[in-house]
């Protein structure tokens, strides 16, 4: 799905900020205007995840490494990991597990140092605490049990540090639901703000559990022309794919795959798109997205 104009504007004002303190005026306007010579060329065919990529490379060049998260991706980890078997008792006490988890992985998908201006804690916490609460479409979560019946690979795109213990606790009731089903998680090839990488699903354990593997490039979504042959062979030849994130969706929709979306609509163009409060939960497969929620497939 293409950038659409609130995510241009995002993008420059972000660059802006990210440089605002830096004391060589003409290096720092001949970044901005690089960047938006990238938002020109390709803002109108490529989609945000694809363009925050370029953009970071070109960052990269003119001012070496951004932000390090890694402080940050620990701190989540190592929170939801000490949470893990209290929401899996939790989980265990109501009577649908897998719809239960969804919640709880939509819910976690707040994690975002990207679309959430200022991530903390305490407003984390309160969305846990009120993940039992959400409501699935009970109709979407049907034609979700009939197609994983039916399914014998399951590709599941991770997004964030943190959320991805969350999608672990998810992936252990699908294996207990579907102990047929091939699963393979695809998180991102390389660093790129706090998302999941190999080495996130190794701290967590997630490697233990199931095939891991990074899709090759450090977009901060799924990309799939980005990927490595093998991660695209993985995803094109996946019977059913779990899609979380907002990242994952701007890239993903409109390229044909059909995905599950599971995510938290935290940014205002994503509250506007499915017409939902802010920290509302998407739980969707493409097809039956309403066409009329302001989106716009790629070109």
């Amino acid at each position: 799905m293409r950038a659409n104009s609130m995510c241009i504007s995002c993008f420059v004002s972000k660059q802006e900020k990210m440089i605002r303190d830096f004391t060589d005026d003409e290096k720092k306007s001949s970044y901005m205007h690089q960047v938006l010579e990238i938002l020109y060329h390709h803002g109108q065919t490529e989609s945000s995840p694809a363009l925050a990529e370029k953009i970071n490379e070109l960052y990269y060049e003119f001012w070496g490494k951004g932000e390090d998260y890694t402080q940050a991706k620990q701190q989540y980890n190592k929170l939801l990991l000490e949470k893990e078997s209290t929401i899996e008792e939790q989980i265990r006490t109501t009577g649908d597990y897998i719809k239960e988890c969804i919640k709880y992985v939509c819910a976690a998908n707040y994690i975002d140092f990207s679309a959430v201006e200022n991530v903390n804690e305490q407003t984390f916490e309160k969305l846990l605490e009120k993940a039992g609460d959400a409501t699935i479409s009970e109709g979407e979560y049907q034609h979700f049990c009939e197609d994983l019946k039916a399914a014998k690979k399951l590709v599941y795109l991770a997004d964030n540090c943190g959320e991805i213990v969350l999608d672990k606790i998810f992936i252990e009731f699908l294996k207990e639901y579907y102990p047929g089903l091939q699963i393979t998680v695809i998180v991102r090839g390389k660093d790129v703000i706090n998302d999941a990488t190999m080495k996130d699903a190794q701290e967590v354990g997630l490697t233990e559990l199931v095939s891991c593997m990074g899709n090759g490039n450090g977009a901060p979504g799924s990309v799939v022309t980005r990927f490595s042959e093998e991660a695209r062979q993985v995803l094109l030849d996946a019977d059913v794919i779990i899609s979380k994130g907002q990242g994952n969706f701007e890239s993903l929709y409109g390229e044909g795959l059909n995905p599950y979306y599971m995510f938290l609509c935290k940014c205002e163009l994503f509250v506007r798109r499915f017409g939902l409060t802010q920290y509302e939960s998407v739980f969707v497969k493409e097809e039956r997205i309403k066409t009329d929620a302001g989106l716009s497939r790629s070109n």
